[in-house]
């Protein structure tokens, strides 16, 4: 039985905001359709915009904790898919030659992708792709179109219902076409004022009848503009209000100094974020 919570783009939005994500319409419809359509959903946008935390609100829709590949410089099909543990078929080949035994489940290291296919439901979280090779691009096409996945020597997998997959990437370089063609995209952009201001309420229920989520989400605003090595994103918004908060300081200015260290993560951008947090009104 489908799941209602993916009934509707509006109820998908609403459900989210329960979650304390709020998305906005053409978001919303993204996930629907991939849902719907059954494709992977493909999430572009500078760091910190909440590309990954929405994968963990899809997978709380689903009752289920998304299976995360982290892709990096020289991942390969091992990584993402399965492999052997030699070891321990070495060990069983001393007790028999029969070389057929030890093509079993229990010499068997399921990883990322075949743990997401071999669950119902399950949510696939292939992060920061743009990270990855054009080889290993090239790979998750050819298992992205399937229907099956083969394990040589063991057996082949049906998948009768594919995970809900999502990749992210940060834009550091481009990703081919070939399979981004194959997924439902969609551009994350960094909230409005009005939007990160909300959200920081939705996650830091202290902030609320206060004026600091307001000073923030317009602090954040202004330090977007400025040419920082590591701009701000959502995350370090909602960082800052705990902080602030933890510290007893009622203004972003109060906060400035001894909250920096959760904003800033380049010693580069210290002062330049500094200097606008102090102004904050």
């Amino acid at each position: 039985m489908p799941n209602a919570s993916f009934s509707t783009p509006e109820r998908i939005a609403a459900e989210l905001a329960k979650l304390n994500y709020l998305a906005e319409p053409g978001l919303a419809a993204a996930i629907f359709l991939a849902k719907k359509l059954k494709l992977p959903l493909f999430l572009e946008g500078d760091p910190g915009v909440g590309k990954t935390a929405l994968a963990r609100k899809v997978g709380l829709m689903l009752g289920v904790e998304p299976i995360r590949l982290q892709c990096y410089s020289g991942i390969d099909r091992s990584q993402a898919l399965y492999e052997w543990n030699f070891a321990r078929q070495l060990l069983h080949l001393r007790g028999t030659p029969d070389t057929k035994s030890i093509y079993r489940e229990e010499f068997l290291i399921a990883r990322p992708i075949l743990q997401a296919v071999e669950k119902d439901p399950s949510v696939l979280l292939i992060d920061e792709i743009d990270r990855a090779d054009d080889e290993f691009e090239a790979f998750l096409l050819e298992v992205l179109e399937g229907d099956t996945l083969s394990i040589p020597d063991y057996r082949t997998i049906v998948i009768k219902e594919p995970p809900f997959v999502i990749l992210t990437s940060n834009g550091t370089r481009e990703v081919h076409g070939a399979l981004k063609r194959r997924c439902v995209y969609h551009w994350i952009s960094h909230p409005t004022r009005e939007n990160e201001a909300e959200i920081i309420r939705l996650n830091v229920p202290e902030v609320v009848n206060t004026p600091l989520a307001a000073q923030i989400a317009l602090a954040m605003a202004q330090l977007r503009q400025l040419p920082l090595v590591r701009p701000p994103g959502v995350a370090e918004s909602i960082a800052f209000a705990r902080a602030a908060i933890a510290l007893g300081r009622n203004t972003v200015a109060e906060a400035a100094d001894d909250a920096l260290g959760v904003l800033v993560k380049q010693h580069e951008d210290e002062e330049a974020v500094r200097s606008v947090l102090r102004s904050a009104r």
